[in-house]
């Protein structure tokens, strides 16, 4: 790439760790450009959780471990519908059956299979936070044992996607303003705009539970705020 001005690569290299260049545009040799990319965030309240709900059933045959999954999941299934999670709002994610194997001394036979395990995870979207240790509560209580991990998130996300990527676009600017200043030269208008992307939040781990272990009262769910990200890149004329 074509530097055009080159003491700007060492202010360049200082004002910002996102990749700063001041080239010529492709398709366009004769304009003078700079290009910037730009980062905003916007926080909310989440207004959703998605949780991942699993039950592991162990036993001496693939049919009866299998057997013993269902009955637990339909419960925690039935148990979730009759606290108003709707059906589109659960999907399974995961269905498995494996061995259970016995490895005994290094040298000696080989591995011995002593049973099965079945597996199956769900997907719950959990629409009223105030009620979500409760909901967790009941799915433990009717034989899920496995939660997987936790997700605030928000039901319709676009008005924060949309601050995000106004303060991405300021954030580019701010750059670009900053890096021509420094290189002695005018900002001239867009050339081109870039959407990147934009981040949601993550699931958070939770550990293996077993009903015997709930206690009587509701596990404690902190929704706190949610931050969605986006990028943009920019390419400005120079003047």
């Amino acid at each position: 790439m074509k530097k055009i001005i080159a003491p700007a690569a060492a202010v360049i290299a200082a004002c910002s760790a996102a990749p700063v260049a001041m080239a010529d545009a492709p398709g366009a040799a004769a304009s003078r450009t700079i290009v910037v990319n730009g980062l905003g965030e916007a926080a909310g309240a989440p207004d959703m959780a998605v949780l991942s709900v699993g039950v592991d059933a162990q036993a001496p045959t693939a049919a009866q471990a299998l057997k013993e999954n269902s009955a637990k999941m339909n419960a925690t299934i039935a148990k979730l519908k009759a606290r108003g999670v709707a059906d589109k709002d659960m999907q399974t994610q995961n269905l498995s059956i494996s061995p259970l194997y016995k490895y005994d001394a290094p040298g000696s036979a080989p591995p011995r299979i002593i049973g099965y395990q079945a597996t199956n995870t769900l997907s719950v979207k959990l629409r009223d936070l105030a009620a979500a240790g409760s909901v967790i509560d009941d799915a433990v209580a009717k034989g899920a044992n496995n939660l997987g991990g936790i997700a605030f998130t928000f039901a319709d996300p676009r008005p924060l996607m949309d601050k995000a990527r106004t303060a991405a676009v300021e954030d580019a600017r701010r750059k670009a303003e900053l890096l021509a200043k420094a290189a002695g030269v005018g900002l001239g208008p867009v050339l081109q705009i870039t959407d990147g992307y934009a981040a949601a939040p993550a699931p958070v781990p939770m550990l293996r539970m077993e009903a015997a272990a709930a206690d009587a009262k509701s596990t404690p769910i902190a929704a706190g705020e949610s931050t969605i990200s986006a990028t943009v890149t920019i390419v400005y004329e120079i003047r």
